[in-house]
């Protein structure tokens, strides 16, 4: 028996003891359906089996998840996903998705594994598998242009902000701020609106904000990041809901630890061009070997 067929072999067995028992304080997938059971159980071998690895990721969210000028998948995301695939021995699949859509790709098994700057919610729970630990955190706020001096949230009550269709921070800046949301499906029909002035800004991700603001193009020089950010909410990489307590979610769970633990996650960030993320440092202080150093 050839060494990558045992080593397959071995992670499957090992994915399986893990599935036994679900950790205190896990996500608890609702019961499935007997077939969905049996599906499930069948998702890590299935995908050792084929030898492919289906990925979700971002492809206009840079420097997180984008195509580069060969068209070529490149970011911090995509590393992580390349990392799983090479631990599998599998090659990775990338298929683009976007707010609007990455959820149900995963649901209706068009991927196996979405890492696409998703955040984690108890909406999304009910929907797909989100893996803990969590592996990256943001928060929302608003790029405008220079010359708007806003200095409270109070002030954007009533104003249009462009958006993303299918952020979770949408709903929050609309209650708690009275912000007007104009959604749009991807980046570059938001660049567009902005440069048109449809919207008096952009309410993002404010990592990314602070990625753009930092541009060495100086594109976004006449534009600022004038207000507290809000809501700072940790990110999760999802499975099927089925799979979320199954082999797969339990093989997910470990990998992201992993990452978590050897500090893999702050090298990616940092090779990726983002300023060091607190979250990132916090876990990694937490679950890194105290007696190894």
């Amino acid at each position: 028996m050839s060494l990558a067929r045992m080593t397959r072999r071995a992670l499957v067995a090992v994915a399986l003891g893990f599935g036994l028992v679900a950790p205190a304080g896990a996500q608890q997938a609702p019961a499935a359906p007997a077939g969905a059971q049996a599906q499930a159980s069948d998702t890590l071998q299935r995908i050792l089996r084929e030898g492919r690895l289906r990925v979700g990721v971002r492809a206009d969210y840079r420097p997180w998840g984008f195509r580069n000028p060969q068209g070529q998948f490149e970011g911090m995301e995509i590393e992580m996903a390349r990392d799983v695939a090479r631990s599998l021995g599998v090659q990775p699949e990338f298929v683009p998705v976007v707010a609007a859509n990455r959820m149900q790709f995963l649901a209706q098994g068009q991927i196996d594994l979405m890492i696409a700057t998703m955040s984690d919610t108890a909406e999304r729970r009910g929907i797909v598998g989100i893996v803990h630990p969590n592996y990256y955190s943001s928060g929302f706020n608003v790029i405008m242009p220079r010359n708007v001096n806003v200095r409270e949230w109070e002030q954007l009550r009533g104003r249009q902000l462009c958006a993303i269709q299918g952020a979770w921070y949408n709903r929050p800046a609309t209650e708690r701020f009275g912000v007007e949301i104009v959604a749009f499906t991807g980046i570059a029909e938001v660049e567009t609106a902005l440069t048109q002035r449809r919207c008096l800004g952009w309410i993002y991700d404010d990592n990314l904000i602070a990625v753009m603001l930092a541009d060495p193009s100086g594109r976004w020089r006449d534009w600022h990041q004038p207000l507290p950010s809000q809501s700072d909410t940790p990110w999760g990489l999802a499975v099927r809901l089925a799979d979320l307590n199954g082999p797969w979610g339990r093989f997910m769970s470990g990998m992201v630890s992993s990452w978590h633990r050897s500090g893999q996650l702050l090298t990616w960030e940092r090779e990726a061009g983002i300023a060091e993320s607190p979250f990132l440092r916090r876990m990694h202080e937490a679950m890194r070997d105290h007696i190894r150093q």
